[in-house]
């Protein structure tokens, strides 16, 4: 009797403990505690995350809100490239590959070299890759 109670408390205790675990992680993959920049419109995000990536790539080196930018960018990017990639209506367009490039390019300069500005080589091919993309995006291709 003492043996098979011990049993069931031990199933009890897995079983808890199971239920505290998938409870747990369904909260937190449901709660976004960010606010996603992005409407679910290809066109109207694709023109706000290069609008956002101009102004972060256009502040100083020593300005006191770069790192602060460069972090929002890198987060927008990956937003962006999460939601649009699978995609395929998208992945196939003109647009999308050419600002697949810069935030690809773009994305690893921050990973890379987290504390170092964009140096200006790479600066000046992002925003022409970023305004060619925004110009096709408006276009449709």
């Amino acid at each position: 009797m003492h043996a098979a109670l011990t049993r069931l408390g031990r199933h009890l205790k897995s079983l808890t403990l199971s239920l505290c675990l998938g409870l747990a992680l369904l909260l937190t993959a449901c709660g976004d505690s960010t606010t996603s920049l992005l409407s679910g419109d290809y066109v109207e995000d694709t023109v706000a995350v290069v609008h956002m990536l101009q102004n972060t790539l256009a502040l100083p080196a020593d300005a006191e809100s770069l790192q602060d930018s460069e972090h929002e960018a890198h987060d927008l990017i990956n937003d962006y490239m999460s939601r649009y990639r699978p995609r395929p209506q998208v992945n196939g367009l003109s647009s999308f590959t050419t600002m697949q490039t810069a935030l690809n390019s773009l994305q690893g300069h921050y990973n890379t070299y987290t504390n170092r500005p964009v140096p200006e080589a790479l600066k000046t091919r992002v925003e022409k890759e970023l305004s060619k993309a925004e110009k096709a995006a408006l276009r449709g291709t």
